[in-house]
């Protein structure tokens, strides 16, 4: 008995220790997207090289986006007029994105059939809601490995 305690208490140990190893790598994250959006749209070499540059661009601007969403985010400002202000921009930041979205959207149909970018899109969608169960599974066993 008290060699089955000690080898799951070591397989918990072990378990919390390669969560804590395992970072977040961005560029794994892109390199993941990028295959992921390739194999689920079917492209082709020639239209995953002309879609992807494109993709990027969209991608750094949003994230411009979501950093200023995120900085808005952090404190709730003292007065009503500020927060007032904060919810302001904090909606005109939800139309920027979705105007840049729009605009990339279009340059998407200029260079790839609609049927490739429908599939791109929800190939897109899909893998954000995989990475997110992914790490709230690892999360979520991380805190059980820690308890």
């Amino acid at each position: 008995m008290k060699k089955l305690f000690a080898f799951i208490l070591c397989s918990m140990f072990l378990l919390n220790i390669q969560a804590q190893q395992q970072k977040f790598s961005p560029e794994k994250f892109e390199s993941d997207l990028v295959s992921y959006i390739t194999k689920e749209a079917n492209l082709s070499q020639q239209e995953a090289s002309q879609f992807f540059p494109i993709y990027k661009e969209m991608r750094e601007k949003q994230r411009s986006l979501f950093s200023q969403q995120r900085n808005l985010a952090k404190n709730k400002p003292q007065d009503e007029k500020g927060c007032l202000k904060s919810i302001k921009e904090r909606d005109q930041i939800d139309i920027d994105l979705k105007m840049l979205q729009k605009t990339y959207h279009e340059k998407f149909l200029k260079i790839l059939p609609a049927s490739k970018v429908y599939d791109i899109l929800k190939a897109e969608d899909r893998f954000h809601r995989r990475m997110m169960s992914n790490w709230e599974n690892k999360r979520h066993v991380s805190r059980k490995a820690r308890h």
